[in-house]
């Protein structure tokens, strides 16, 4: 179950303490969290994190393989999410206590920061290894969001990467130890409370408007 608390003007989203597959339900649930936040007055800032071994484990497949005729409406709705995420008038940190994969490594992007523990978990793009290759929305997401090197080696071998080894790749801002993965980034979006508000929303519109356009793309999501 996801859960939405506020500490002082750091609103903390707790993803879950399963694998956090985006099952449409959980994606509707994300939302209506982003709804509250954007919607708050004043400073603040988010911070997304997970309980357990997963921070996300990317889409339901699953669920997918289960409504196959609902398959491009599914993908609308996961790079909406992106989205909504990448564009949100309030700064976002993504805390990775635990692995973070596919489209759970996607929605991590999504956010301005990132905080990954150093010593267990992985930050992975597998989708070289299952065959399932990226929409263009999400090519788009990720080549944006990491150097050109670090786009390429992730999405072509799906490469495992490690905290340290993530932090030195500019994957992540920061690692650090398991009990302080939480806490920095609460700490780190604490200290920019201050720029919540429709001028941020403007910048990261601006910013990435190209990528938003195409996670949008509701004609040829699947390219």
């Amino acid at each position: 179950m996801l859960s939405l608390d506020r500490q002082d003007n750091v609103f903390v989203l707790d993803l879950g303490d399963g694998e956090n597959r985006f099952h449409p339900d959980w994606i509707a649930a994300v939302g209506a969290a982003l709804d509250e936040v954007e919607k708050a007055e004043g400073p603040r800032a988010l911070v997304t994190a997970a309980t357990g071994k997963f921070y996300s484990n990317g889409l339901d497949l699953e669920w997918l393989f289960a409504h196959a005729d609902q398959h491009q409406d599914y993908v609308v709705s996961v790079q909406e999410l992106f989205a909504r995420l990448l564009s949100l008038p309030v700064i976002t940190v993504a805390a990775l206590q635990g692995h973070t994969f596919a489209a759970g490594a996607m929605l991590s992007l999504a956010h301005d920061f990132r905080v990954m523990r150093a010593d267990r978990g992985y930050w992975c793009l597998p989708e070289a290894d299952i065959n399932i290759p990226f929409t263009p929305g999400m090519a788009a997401l990720i080549q944006a969001r990491l150097t050109p090197r670090t786009a390429h080696e992730a999405m072509v071998t799906a490469r495992r990467y490690g905290g340290a080894d993530a932090a030195a790749d500019g994957i992540v801002d920061r690692a650090t130890g398991e009990d302080a993965v939480r806490s920095t980034a609460i700490e780190l979006a604490r200290s920019q409370v201050n720029k919540a508000g429709d001028t941020l929303g403007t910048i990261k519109a601006r910013m990435y408007g190209p990528v938003l356009a195409t996670l949008r793309d509701t004609a040829d999501p699947l390219g």
